[in-house]
């Protein structure tokens, strides 16, 4: 059993995801930065499908009443267990009676928590991700409050330790350069705005707004302007996690995982391979825009499955 003694901010339970929903506007509300959810079960040796928390900000406290093994990966950030300093990205044995403090973000935004059970909270869809806009799955379909109490069954004891190297762990700080692809409504947009969509020597250069969470990510810059002739909206249709939106303002909005659908012009998907980068822009960092091709966004996507693959092999 967990206590939450302090929630930090918009600490919810996530897990893969639920899909095949979308026609119905109900959005896939994982975790977002998949490959820290997914590292965190494996340090713990966890089955794929198992829910963690997903965290933002300082000062997380968890209460555990009974002997666990806990995993902290995702953003960098600075931890106490009874005041004694805990290694990310690691297996750390929890004494029953111990907390856990989070006392500082050092790098990047959000951060997962994995631990030795299964949290034990009702599969709505078969997820047991939090949907905050429908209110269900998670923890009674919100964050974690102070008071709330978490209970764990299959409670395990994964035997030797495990941790990640520092060269594995990606980087989260600014800039965050992502790369896509050019979207089914590139050619709504003049070519001097986006340029940068048919030369790899160019790029978009932007900040994030104060406008972000979940659902989306508002880009601040210089407005990208659309041809003369083109609509500036569409026929609202289907959006996947990492949709590059742009709204008649002409500053884009990035798609994350809590909508389906959009009906702006679309100009640029994001490739696989940097969608967890989405969960660790906060307000006013830099975010770079660059292209690429389906060919290189292949190659890079088997190469991180090769890497994790090889890495989990090691281990």
């Amino acid at each position: 059993m967990i206590t939450v003694v302090n929630p930090a901010f918009l600490s919810m339970i996530v897990d893969n995801g639920r899909f095949g929903y979308g026609h119905i506007g109900v959005a896939p509300s994982s975790g977002l930065d998949r490959f820290a959810c997914a590292m965190a079960r494996f340090i713990l040796g966890n089955i794929d499908s198992a829910p963690v928390l997903e965290i933002m900000g300082n000062g997380l406290s968890l209460l555990f009443s009974e002997a666990v093994t806990f995993a902290i990966t995702g953003a960098r950030v600075k931890g106490t267990l009874d005041d004694v300093p805990v290694e990310p990205w690691s297996r750390t044995k929890a004494p029953k009676g111990s907390v856990l403090k989070i006392s500082e973000v050092l790098e990047g935004c959000r951060y997962y928590i994995g631990f030795s059970g299964t949290i034990d909270v009702d599969p709505v869809m078969g997820s047991r991700s939090t949907n905050l806009e429908c209110r269900f799955g998670g923890y009674q379909g919100r964050p974690l409050m102070k008071g709330d109490v978490l209970e764990l069954r299959e409670v395990y004891d994964p035997v030797g330790h495990i941790s990640v190297p520092d060269e594995r762990i990606p980087s989260m700080g600014e800039p965050h350069i992502i790369r896509v692809l050019p979207g089914p409504e590139a050619d709504y947009f003049s070519p001097l705005s986006v340029k940068f969509l048919s030369n790899r020597n160019e790029a978009l250069f932007f900040k994030a707004s104060a406008r972000l969470n979940r659902t989306g990510i508002r880009l601040e810059g210089p407005a990208i302007q659309f041809r003369d002739e083109a609509e500036q909206s569409i026929i609202s249709e289907g959006i996947l996690p990492g949709t590059i939106q742009v709204p008649p303002d002409g500053l884009p909005i990035i798609n994350c995982v809590e909508r389906t659908i959009g009906g702006y012009a679309r100009l640029a998907i994001i490739i696989d391979v940097d969608l967890d980068k989405l969960a660790h822009i906060k307000p006013f960092d830099r975010v770079i825009l660059s292209v690429t091709d389906s060919e290189e966004a292949e190659r890079l996507l088997q190469a991180k499955k090769d890497t994790v693959a090889f890495y989990v092999k090691k281990q």
